[in-house]
């Protein structure tokens, strides 16, 4: 007996949202290695706990696929991209990437809709409730580094920009911890 309770075309979008969360996990990693190499430790240690978090949303995919029957696919990931040539483009870049996520959860929930999926419409408004929240931390990374001056930046605004995000809570949940009441 089948038990595949996903059409077809909503099984590959959720692997395919799975496997893009998975990217932006190595994107967050690489732009953390990129700021750890420039002696920003705590914006350094501020992506790699944003990495953790995407990879965890990577897993909330994965165990969503599984649980309604499907089997969702590891793709390739595509290379990170090229090092940012300052904070300002490092931080643009965040938030870049987080609407580009949107707009790919948005095309999730229409094609839940579409298909009157109603359990993937509703596993989906968790991550429109996440993407408000992760544009809304790239926007204040963006918003934060200008009130220090942006690229012209003293080193002393800088290293307290840095101190700052350093002391940024540091407990990434872990999918397999997530309840209905603490998603």
């Amino acid at each position: 007996m089948n038990t595949n309770r996903l059409s077809p075309a909503l099984e590959k979008a959720l692997s395919d949202q799975m496997n893009k969360e998975i990217h932006a996990s190595h994107t967050f990693l690489s732009y953390g290695i990129w700021a750890d190499d420039k002696g920003y430790q705590g914006i350094a240690n501020f992506l790699y706990r944003h990495a953790q978090e995407e990879r965890n949303h990577s897993i909330k995919f994965m165990e969503y696929v599984l649980n309604r029957g499907g089997k969702p696919k590891v793709e390739a990931i595509p290379e990170p991209p090229v090092d940012p040539e300052s904070l300002t483009t490092c931080f643009d870049g965040v938030f870049k990437h987080e609407v580009d996520n949107t707009t790919a959860i948005y095309r999730l929930v229409d094609l839940a809709l579409e298909e009157k999926d109603w359990a993937t419409w509703n596993f989906m408004q968790w991550f429109v409730q996440e993407q408000i929240e992760e544009e809304t931390l790239a926007a204040n990374l963006i918003d934060k580094l200008k009130i220090a001056g942006g690229d012209r930046a003293s080193n002393e605004s800088l290293f307290t920009l840095d101190r700052a995000l350093e002391a940024a809570p540091n407990d990434v949940p872990l999918a397999q911890e997530a309840t209905g009441d603490n998603p």
